[in-house]
């Protein structure tokens, strides 16, 4: 009989929950998403379940309905009550005893939480401090999976210096992306934004997106380049781009202030401009 041992308890491994032998957990063999709601409403919710479904499609998942996976997002939502709410979902192969192949057939699990979601008006009103740190992600960034150990360990180098956000550079000294957010740079001389170019390289976040839309609105053009720690340094103004807080302005990057070391007027063009389009 095969024993399995849960903290300090022994039990037959037949008896398992099948969440001890789901394939997310020993193998990180699972896509996720997280989107959000605004004032009452569900936030780029299709962009979101369009990527979620790439997301499947490129790690070989197969059997999941999207429309299903949507109504159970609005029902969540519904049941919340929460006006402002995170959403955190995930889809692995399957649970089934431990082997790198999968057996054909398997069912996927789904998981999801809903959180109630606060304003991060501090961020947006004096900026945060962000350090560099070396990409040591695997060759399909693009995938939103759930192996985030590298963005794990990246969060924990940078924190003793204080920084809100790891900033990943690449072998070739490139910023790749934020461990958690897009990044962008602001040229103030040419009025523009400045951003790695889409690939394998980096997540195609909804609210880069959705940041490239709006530029125009605050008299910004849209650069894609790839950037390097020095070149950015140099620029006027950077930001974070992420899901749960939209625009994040930075305020100093690898302990050197950005600018004059408070939030850039553009930056606050931009606020403004995603505030309104998010809530229209």
């Amino acid at each position: 009989m095969n024993l399995a041992m849960i903290d300090d308890g022994m039990l037959p491994m037949a008896d398992l929950d099948k969440a001890y032998l789901d394939r997310g957990l020993y193998f990180g063999d699972g896509v996720y998403e997280v989107l959000r709601s605004y004032d009452g409403k569900l936030f780029a919710l299709e962009e979101h379940l369009a990527r979620f479904e790439r997301s499947l499609k490129e790690i070989w998942i197969d059997g999941v309905n999207i429309a299903d996976i949507r109504a159970k997002i609005e029902m969540a939502f519904k049941e919340s009550g929460y006006a402002n709410a995170k959403f955190y979902f995930h889809i692995t192969r399957g649970s089934e005893i431990r082997n790198h192949l999968p057996s054909k057939g398997l069912k996927p699990n789904f998981f999801m939480t809903v959180e109630s979601l606060a304003e991060d008006t501090k961020s947006k009103q004096f900026g945060v401090p962000v350090a560099t740190y070396p990409d040591l992600r695997w060759k399909r960034c693009d995938i939103k999976s759930l192996n985030l150990l590298p963005n794990i360990m990246a969060r924990i180098a940078v924190a003793p210096k204080g920084a809100y956000e790891a900033i990943l550079v690449n072998d070739a000294n490139e910023i790749t992306e934020g461990a958690g957010s897009a990044f962008f740079a602001i040229d103030g001389k040419e009025k523009a934004i400045i951003t790695r170019p889409l690939g394998a390289e980096i997540l195609p976040s909804i609210t880069r997106s959705i940041v490239m839309q709006i530029a125009k609105n605050a008299g910004l053009a849209t650069v894609e380049k790839t950037l390097t720690p020095q070149q950015a340094a140099a620029c006027s103004e950077l930001f974070l781009a992420v899901t749960t807080k939209d625009i994040v302005p930075i305020t100093q990057f690898d302990g050197q202030p950005v600018g004059n070391g408070q939030v850039g007027p553009l930056c606050k063009k931009l606020i403004a401009e995603f505030a309104a389009y998010a809530r229209k």
